[in-house]
């Protein structure tokens, strides 16, 4: 159910170990007790194109986008969002650009198959 996807320009493969710092992103995710552990699905998307601004693409971005089934509380959204940023400054401080997004997904609109 929860997904957390983090996306990154190709630059910061160079400069953060991405595959540590995605695990570390889940085992902070799962210390917020916001959800049941073996539903949490994270992944990393890399990007070879992107821009920023008027910098186009010499700046190096991550960004979380973390969704979740409604039912939370905005500080319950919030402690999350602080537990991952937290997470990302202590590994990715020196990448130009850190931002997360927390979002609700819609429960009556929500489809799941597991085999």
């Amino acid at each position: 159910m929860p997904h957390l996807v983090m996306e990154y320009s190709n630059s910061v493969d160079e400069r953060v170990n991405v595959q540590g710092l995605l695990e570390d992103l889940h085992h902070a995710a799962i210390q917020s007790g916001l959800f049941d552990v073996p539903s949490l699905k994270s992944r990393a998307l890399r990007y070879h194109h992107w821009m920023i601004g008027e910098q186009g693409d010499s700046s190096d971005f991550i960004h979380i986008t973390f969704e979740l089934l409604d039912g939370r509380t905005p500080e319950q959204k919030r402690e999350l969002s602080r537990l991952l940023m937290a997470v990302l400054q202590q590994q990715a401080s020196h990448i130009t650009s850190l931002t997360i997004n927390v979002r609700d997904m819609d429960k009556a609109c929500f489809q799941k198959v597991v085999n």
